[in-house]
This record gives C-alpha cells, sequence and structure tokens, in this order.
C-alpha cells in the first residue's frame, strides 16, 4: 500500500508524465483492440464500403474524444475560456497552448489505430475490393458476360474466403489490395512523423520568450485550481468539524461545562490552541452565504494576478503616521511645504 502511495502521489506531482504514460496505455490498448477485434467483411456491394471506411475512421474518433475526456486540463481549458474576464484578463495563447498540448496527446491513440488497419489491410480490401478491375489476375471468362450488378456482387465476396469459389484469383487481388493499404500506412506514419519533426524543428525559431510565458501560465492556471480546491476541501472540513463541535456543545451543555471545570488548565490552553487553528483555517469565513458568495466571486470576478507586499504596506503605514505626527506638530498640509527631516549629531566632551 506504501508503495502504491508513493506512485499515486508522484503521478499527481508529475501530471505531464502521467498524462504521457495515459496515452502510451491507450495506444497500446488500441493496437490490442485490433488484433482482438474479429474483423468480418458483409460482403455485399451496399455495405463494404461503408464497414471498411468506418472501421478505419470511427475507432479514432473515439479515441480521440476518450483522450479528451481522460485529460483533466479540458475541463480547466474550457472554464478558462468561458469564465468572465473580471479583474483577471484572458490570455488566447495561453488557451491555444492548452488545447494544442490536450490534442496532441489525443492524436497519438488514433494514429497507432490508423497505422495498425492500414499495415493490416483487411478495412481496406473490404472497402475496395468492388473496384478492382477482375481483368488484371487472369481468367477473364469468369466474369464474360456477366451483368454489372451480378458482376459487382462476386467481387464484394471477394473478402470473405468461404463465399468467394476461384481462391486463386482472391488470393491475387488480396495480395494487391492489402500492398495498397501497407503503402498508404506507410505513407501515414511517414507523415505524422514528418510533421513531429517540422513541430519539434521549427518551434525554436519563433520567440522563446512568449513561449515560455504562454507554458508558465497555463501551468499557473493548472496549479491554482488544484490548489483551489484543496483549500475548499480544507475548509469545507475544518467548517464541518466547528459546526458538529459546536452542535454537540449546545446539546450537552451541562455535561461540557462539569467537564470544563474540572479539566486542567493545560487541557484548557491545548483547546484553545486547537480552536485557534480552527480558526485561522476558516479564514474568517463562518456563515453559509458568506462561503456561497466568495466562491460565486471566485467564478465571476477572479483576482488580479498582482500580488501586495508586506513592506509596501509598512511603507504606507509608516507615511501615514508620519504625516499624523506632522498635523500634531503644526505641519499639517496646506499650512507649510512638507520639510524634509534633518538628522543631527551632537558630541560633549568632557574637557
Amino acid at each position: 500500500m506504501d508503495k502504491l502511495r508513493m506512485m499515486f502521489q508522484f503521478l499527481q506531482s508529475n501530471q505531464e508524465s502521467f498524462m504521457n504514460g495515459i496515452c502510451g496505455i491507450m495506444a497500446l490498448a488500441s493496437a490490442q483492440m485490433y488484433s482482438a477485434f474479429e474483423f468480418s467483411c458483409p460482403c455485399l456491394p451496399e455495405y463494404n464500403y461503408s464497414y471498411g471506411i468506418g472501421l478505419l475512421i470511427i475507432p479514432p474518433i473515439w479515441f480521440f474524444l476518450l483522450g479528451f475526456v481522460l485529460n483533466n486540463n479540458v475541463s480547466v481549458l474550457a472554464e478558462e475560456w468561458r469564465r468572465p474576464t473580471g479583474k483577471r484578463t484572458k490570455d488566447p495563447s495561453v488557451l491555444r497552448y492548452m488545447f494544442c498540448s490536450i490534442t496532441q496527446r489525443s492524436l497519438i491513440a488514433p494514429a497507432v489505430w490508423v497505422s495498425v488497419t492500414l499495415m493490416d489491410g483487411k478495412s481496406f480490401l473490404c472497402a475496395f475490393s468492388i473496384n478492382l478491375d477482375i481483368d488484371k489476375f487472369g481468367n477473364y471468362s469468369l466474369i464474360k458476360g456477366m451483368p454489372e450488378t451480378e458482376k459487382m456482387k462476386l467481387l464484394a465476396k471477394i473478402p470473405c474466403k468461404e463465399l468467394f469459389e476461384n481462391q486463386v484469383i482472391r488470393e491475387t487481388a488480396s495480395r494487391y489490395i492489402k500492398c495498397i493499404s501497407q503503402a498508404c500506412g506507410w505513407m501515414f506514419l511517414l507523415m505524422m512523423t514528418f510533421t513531429a519533426f517540422l513541430i519539434r524543428a521549427i518551434r525554436p525559431c519563433f520567440t522563446q520568450a512568449a513561449f515560455l510565458q504562454t507554458k508558465y501560465w497555463s501551468h499557473y492556471i493548472d496549479i491554482e485550481r488544484k490548489m483551489f480546491d484543496e483549500t475548499c476541501k480544507e475548509h469545507a472540513k475544518t467548517f464541518a468539524k466547528v459546526c458538529i463541535y459546536q452542535y454537540f456543545e449546545s446539546i450537552s451543555g451541562e455535561i461540557h461545562n462539569l467537564h470544563h471545570h474540572s479539566s486542567k488548565d493545560g487541557s484548557d490552553s491545548e483547546d484553545d490552541d486547537k480552536r485557534k487553528d480552527d480558526d485561522d483555517r476558516l479564514l474568517g469565513i463562518r456563515v453559509q452565504d458568506d462561503m456561497n458568495k466568495a466562491l460565486c466571486n471566485w467564478h465571476t470576478c477572479k483576482p488580479a494576478l498582482a500580488l501586495r507586499k508586506e513592506q509596501a504596506n509598512a511603507e504606507n503605514n509608516d507615511k501615514l503616521h508620519e504625516e499624523a505626527n506632522g498635523e500634531i506638530n503644526g505641519f499639517s498640509k496646506g499650512h507649510t511645504h512638507k520639510v524634509q527631516k534633518k538628522e543631527w549629531a551632537v558630541y560633549y566632551s568632557k574637557v
């Protein structure tokens, strides 16, 4: 259990590695699903093309959407896109970076499925068997004088080994179409690899400062949401603890008072410390309406990304004290100009 807990904490702290692991698992799952999938072409002219192309397109779309569903940053992206501007402006480049990052990870499993499907060639054979020119494979007498509808029905049966009589022509046609399918598969892999290479090669050519800023604020949005959720959970836990404690204290008032008078000073101080800790965790919010207002304000008007410094506040307080002292001594504003204080040093000699 300790090892599993450590692994879970590691995955939580390294979300990028975690998402890359999920994408790799999905890619392996897509290849395993295809190998375990029982391909059965309908061998009918009306359905061969739809079945073959559907097997090539629909599962990748499902894997692509599944990649979006399993990625936690999708909700962060949607929330950041739909939230009111309020005190914090929205940066479109950050939204684009988050969307591109999610899309890149979600495309891994569909690319593996399409590659495996094209390399196998069964769906390609089922989809394009009716477009074969059987004259290229010899034995022209097999379709000589045959109507066009019957010819299409015969060609549609090529993917089905049990339904096509001439196995020589079937094997030759199957090898021909599978060869084209594998060529398309290698072209697809080459195109995907070349596109990834261009993205990695061209990205350093642009301004790295803008890229680093975009990456930083995208990470900030994700971390801010996690910290907000953790703070809300901690506040809810403390709020429930205080409510339950006050409930039992009100129910058993006399018993609690007797116990309180008979307790020692050490236990009283410990109780006071615990209550102070609970008060600090409540952050000054102790009413349900105030908490609802705080949550609503967080969604509609997030605070600006400008942190206050305690030093600046201290300096402002010092200025206020100086002005107040000046007014007491008769140097208020409006009567005299602000005079800068001078430092004097007095030396005494015994001679």
